[in-house]
């Protein structure tokens, strides 16, 4: 059994690198004109390198099956976990028009993406990261889909949404495995590409760590909105990912990516589509906030539990 002390002591480097990003910000090292050009770079360059350089080579996506359930699985829970907020909302008395879309948007997505990956290679190696990016093709789509509609009613794909340096470099990967190609990648290009990558995630994460300063200093707490998603988010859901993990007829790596998902706390990419569609910010903010801090004492134990009851063995240092 995997101990939560273990993941512990493999993760505890993802919520060092939020603290460091949230002390440079008080300390003014890193301000917030900073932001967007250093997301900007590590969205557009940094990760689509590190993407490519887990997926080629990677074994696991020469099955088109299996790169078919990472993808709809990837869809399928997003719209479990926007149900099952939709119906917790309800519950604790949110309307529509006081932040029941915006509620059940936020506390239905996890961080799929800058907390999830340094997660999985840590815990499972790089054959499980590569097929989380595929996995997450299905998360976008599901969140600039349906994720859309249910905020603001909007019908239809926002195509632009989807066209982005991430999925980009997943598509390139995909058809290089799949034409036999991939292993041929090799050399100072493939050097230069592991190391602009190496740099994505530790530099995302630092910023998540200084933004959630500016997001906790901005907004007081409604105690429905905290205790609620608390439950959806790290509670209600994270079952339900768990139970297709065990369930399903599902590859060993996949099922180590959805129990990883399943720990994921709120993405703050709902942050960003209620700003651009109009939602409640302030309710976004209070539940990636809170889902984010509980996430350190919540997430070892669902995973160890969640690998032990899946019938997982880490891959640890």
């Amino acid at each position: 059994m995997i101990l939560p002390s273990t993941v512990i002591a493999s993760v505890l480097p993802v919520y060092l690198l939020i603290v460091a990003g949230a002390v440079l910000r008080k300390l003014g090292v890193v301000r917030e004109e900073h932001d967007a050009g250093v997301l900007q770079l590590a969205n557009a360059v940094m990760l689509p390198c590190f993407i490519l350089d887990k997926i080629l080579g990677s074994a696991v996506l020469k099955s088109g099956t299996v790169v078919l359930w990472s993808m709809g699985l990837g869809f399928g829970m997003i719209l479990v976990g926007l149900l099952t907020g939709w119906l917790v909302g309800r519950l604790i008395g949110l309307k529509r028009g006081a932040g029941m879309r915006t509620f059940a948007l936020s506390a239905g997505c996890q961080n799929f993406g800058f907390t999830a990956v340094p997660v999985v290679e840590i815990l499972w190696g790089t054959g499980a990261l590569a097929l989380l990016f595929v996995h997450n093709i299905g998360v976008v789509t599901a969140i600039w889909s349906v994720g859309v509609m249910v905020l603001c009613g909007e019908r239809g794909l926002s195509w632009r949404k989807l066209i982005n340096g991430p999925v980009v470099a997943v598509t390139i990967g995909l058809i290089l495995v799949a034409m036999g190609v991939d292993s041929q990648v090799t050399g100072a290009g493939r050097k230069a590409i592991s190391m602009i990558g190496v740099g994505a995630f530790p530099v995302s994460i630092l910023i998540t760590g200084c933004t959630m300063v500016d997001l906790i200093r901005s907004e007081r707490p409604d105690w429905r909105v905290i205790v609620g998603s608390s439950l959806v988010r790290l509670g209600l859901v994270p079952l339900a990912i768990l139970s297709a993990a065990k369930y399903l007829p599902l590859s060993t790596e996949l099922r180590q990516v959805l129990v990883v998902q399943a720990a994921m706390p709120a993405g703050m990419t709902s942050i960003m589509m209620t700003q651009l569609y109009g939602g409640r910010t302030a309710v976004a903010i209070q539940i990636v906030t809170i889902t984010t801090v509980l996430s350190f004492l919540t997430l070892p134990w669902i995973i160890a539990w969640g690998s032990d009851w899946v019938g997982l063995k880490a891959m640890l240092p």
